[in-house]
């Protein structure tokens, strides 16, 4: 591959793909049709991270500019709907977003896989500790 190929083209294709064996496909399996409806919604990149109680969806280029949407009880939901439907405020919303950077960044060394997903490949990132975090995040917004 060339120089300008390789600066052009998409970090997500150096990915190995996700086992088809694996706990994470278990999960993206169980939120296909909710992902797909993502994926024709936007061009944007995915990164999935696979989890027990819902899938958490980074969208755009995580830490920099991304936002988050999460999949549960067959609901997608992002951070609109934390404005909309809880009263989230931009301030409060821009530490929400401070916190999940500063766990993604974390999250920088774990394992990254591709899956297709509709007519487009996303990224996987089966990371536990990553979940976990996510999951505070996002309830701690929730339940308050």
């Amino acid at each position: 591959m060339g120089l300008l190929a390789k600066l052009f083209s998409s970090q997500d294709e150096s990915y190995p793909s996700l086992p088809t064996d694996s706990y994470a496909t278990q999960r993206v399996n169980a939120v296909q049709t909710e992902l797909k409806a993502l994926v024709d919604e936007t061009e944007e990149r995915l990164e999935v991270v696979p989890a027990e109680r819902a899938a958490y969806v980074f969208v755009g280029k995580p830490p920099k500019k991304f936002g988050l949407a999460w999949i549960h009880d067959g609901k997608v939901g992002n951070f609109k709907t934390l404005v909309e439907e809880h009263g989230v405020n931009p301030v409060k919303l821009e530490r929400i977003t401070d916190h999940l950077r500063e766990a993604y960044e974390r999250s920088a060394e774990d394992a990254r896989y591709a899956a297709q997903i509709g007519q487009r490949t996303v990224v996987i990132t089966p990371s536990r500790e990553l979940e976990e975090e996510v999951h505070k995040i996002i309830d701690e917004v929730l339940s308050s």
